[in-house]
């Protein structure tokens, strides 16, 4: 009887350890955090800025939040390539081919990243080598368009939108990748395959991250809609919609992905609002006026409390996330483009200013920042000796205005991804061209 039960003992504990490593397979890194979008970190980040653990360059500036699994750090860059950095000492462990400018996140799942080229692909590879697994080909990625956006001249002509800076970056879920195009569809692909699901057809370019909760994707179009998808099928449950602009195309379009917590979606817009809405029903239970400022980062939500930053008013607000009543306010001095993190008492967010802050959660009081060395020698005096812009609202004539100071911004470093945090550490790409991490 005695070797019975040993050897019981050893096939119970090989079936936990298989249990084991077959859930830490499955584990997944996603925008954001998690599927739900929420921002929220289980590790504590520094509370205190000791220094630069390590950066690393890359060769265009990195727009891509970066997403950690296995010990590596996988992150996009606006040179084409798609990099996987050593966690611990910023070591390149391998990169993709350069194709086209990487402007999404990746996600993470059992062994393979995920990601979207301006290349009009969605590409899976090999998470430990970088070898391609497969591609999925949309119809085309591209900027939002419009004639006379943001009044600019001439007026007769579609423009592009430069400040449109960021594609869909893909969610994974029971076994598909679901992520927006720029053809105006929301896809679900066969995550091992590639093999398309379902396609859901909206009216504009979709750029926004789909967030997924109740077997649900939630996910907002330029064509100004919320949208709740059935996960299974793509079939619409409901459609919310925000403020139109058919004049100047300014106040329009959903770049902001949403946040699921608690039954409500939370979203912004560049209608100049943060929402509130019943993700059973659609139905809106609030909205926040931002003075007309463009909402394109995701909020964070914890403990009853919205997050999020604004563009034009430079503005990281705290909002109650029942009734959308401003708690505090943090002026950040620049354009603020990218989701905040939370960890701790803190929250962790970049701007185009070059500077990362990391702001009390409870008061809204600065705890400390980093600056970005393009952002100190302030070579092309973007800055002002206090962090603000130079020329805090130019008035653009033209496309090339608009692409101009887009550059200018860039030429300090500014931060448009959205940190993450691991084992005290946080992690961001800048338009630099660096990946930092901080501790």
């Amino acid at each position: 009887m005695p070797p019975v039960k040993q050897a019981g003992s050893r096939i119970l504990l090989c079936t936990l350890i298989a249990f084991v490593f077959s859930s830490l397979a499955l584990a997944q890194s996603t925008f954001h955090g998690n599927l739900a979008h929420t921002g929220v970190y289980d590790s504590p980040g520094p509370t205190k800025f000791t220094g630069v653990k390590w950066s690393f360059k890359t060769n265009g500036p990195v727009v891509s939040s970066p997403a950690i699994a296995g010990g590596l750090v996988f992150i996009g860059s606006l040179d084409g390539s798609l990099y996987a950095i050593d966690q611990e000492t910023g070591q390149q462990k391998w990169k993709t081919d350069p194709t086209d400018s990487i402007a999404s996140s990746p996600a993470v799942a059992d062994g393979i990243v995920y990601y979207l080229s301006y290349d009009r692909a969605l590409y899976a590879v090999a998470a430990d080598t970088g070898a391609a697994k497969w591609l999925f080909a949309t119809s085309g990625e591209r900027r939002f368009e419009a004639k006379g956006l943001h009044g600019l001249m001439p007026a007769d002509q579609n423009i592009p939108d430069p400040m449109d800076v960021f594609l869909s970056s893909p969610a994974v879920f029971n076994g598909r990748v679901y992520f927006g195009s720029s053809d105006g569809h929301i896809y679900a692909v066969d995550a091992k395959t590639g093999v398309l699901s379902w396609s859901f057809l909206t009216k504009d370019v979709v750029h926004a991250s789909p967030a997924i909760a109740n077997n649900t994707i939630y996910i907002g179009s330029w064509d100004s809609n919320l949208y709740a998808l059935d996960a299974e099928t793509g079939a619409e449950k409901w459609r919310f919609k925000a403020g139109e602009d058919p004049v100047v195309h300014n106040q329009v379009g959903f770049q902001s992905s949403p946040a699921v917590v608690d039954g409500t979606v939370y979203t912004g817009c560049r209608d100049g609002h943060v929402y509130a809405i019943d993700a059973a029903t659609g139905v809106k239970k609030w909205d926040y006026s931002t003075s007309q400022s463009w909402v394109n980062g995701t909020p964070a939500v914890r403990g009853g409390v919205v997050y999020v930053g604004t563009s034009d008013t430079h503005r990281f607000h705290a909002l109650d996330a029942k009734t959308g009543r401003l708690l505090w306010v943090f002026d950040a001095k620049s354009l603020i483009f990218g989701s905040a993190a939370l960890a701790g008492n803190l929250a962790y967010v970049g701007a185009f200013n070059g500077h990362l802050y990391a702001i009390d959660t409870k008061s809204g009081e600065l705890t400390w920042d980093f600056q970005t060395e393009s952002s100190k020698k302030n070579s092309l005096g973007v800055l002002n000796p206090d962090g603000s812009t130079a020329a805090s609202h130019p008035f653009f004539h033209n496309f090339l205005d608009m692409t101009l100071y887009l550059y200018r911004s860039f030429s300090v470093g500014a931060i448009l991804s959205s940190p993450v945090i691991d084992h005290g550490t946080i992690y961001f790409g800048s338009a630099d061209g660096n990946v930092y991490a901080l501790h």
